[in-house]
């Protein structure tokens, strides 16, 4: 896991069709870095994805009883 890069996050933005210039990707970048910095530890040993993508997919999934 590594941190993301403005020019990652604006790559990012542009797949998912969101516009973001450079500042606002910039400060993306350096907000969420402390984040990864907490994870890095623990990084490759979580039992489940951490892709924000796929949060959004669970809650639209319907769980059969």
């Amino acid at each position: 896991m590594t941190k993301p890069t403005a020019k990652e996050i604006r790559m990012m933005a542009r797949v998912a069709d969101l516009p973001v210039d450079d500042e606002a990707a910039t400060r993306v970048a350096n907000s969420i870095c402390p984040a990864f910095d907490a994870f890095a530890p623990i990084a490759g040993s979580l039992p489940f994805d951490l892709e924000p993508a796929m949060y959004v997919l669970a809650q639209m999934t319907k769980v059969s009883k």
